[in-house]
């Protein structure tokens, strides 16, 4: 049992991230690659293994919460980690579908706040949960500042 709700816990996180792809990828060739980017911008081919890693250490972390006993903390945590996987996939939405990228940076930040409570509820039930989110915030702290020096350079 515990190995269904491993799997299903990363195959959740990996859906999110096919979602977004879903409007990423078309986007990438054309109108991307028409924006100007800052020097800081990593090259397209590691945006896949970097999420793809992220999305599995998130569901890693998602398997540990649902698994902890003490399910009276279990379920706002869940409720705040779907919110933010929600919000994960928003952000790709706004950017890439709907091209708006002032958008995407204001929803980024409202990402990055619950990814952080997230985190924060993680700790509280399985500390190891919580530290697994924390590359996940990293990336999303950098992209969030790459979000907006794209929007700032095409305005």
């Amino acid at each position: 049992m515990k190995i269904f709700k491993l799997l299903s816990s990363v195959v959740i996180c990996l859906a999110a991230g096919f979602i977004g792809s879903i409007f990423t990828t078309p986007s990438i060739p054309t109108w991307y690659a028409s924006l100007i980017k800052p020097v800081i911008s990593p090259p397209n081919y590691l945006f896949a293994p970097v999420w793809t890693t992220l999305y599995i250490l998130m569901g890693i972390a998602l398997f540990l919460v649902w698994t902890a006993k003490g399910k009276d903390k279990t379920k706002s945590a869940l409720i705040f980690f779907f919110v933010q996987l929600g919000l994960n996939s928003l952000w790709s939405i706004l950017f890439f579908g709907l091209k708006m990228p002032l958008l995407a940076f204001l929803e980024i930040i409202v990402l990055w706040i619950f990814i952080l409570l997230t985190m924060l509820k993680f700790f509280k039930i399985k500390k190891a949960a919580g530290w697994l989110l924390a590359p996940y915030l990293a990336w999303v702290s950098f992209a969030s500042i790459l979000n907006f020096l794209i929007f700032w350079l095409n305005k």
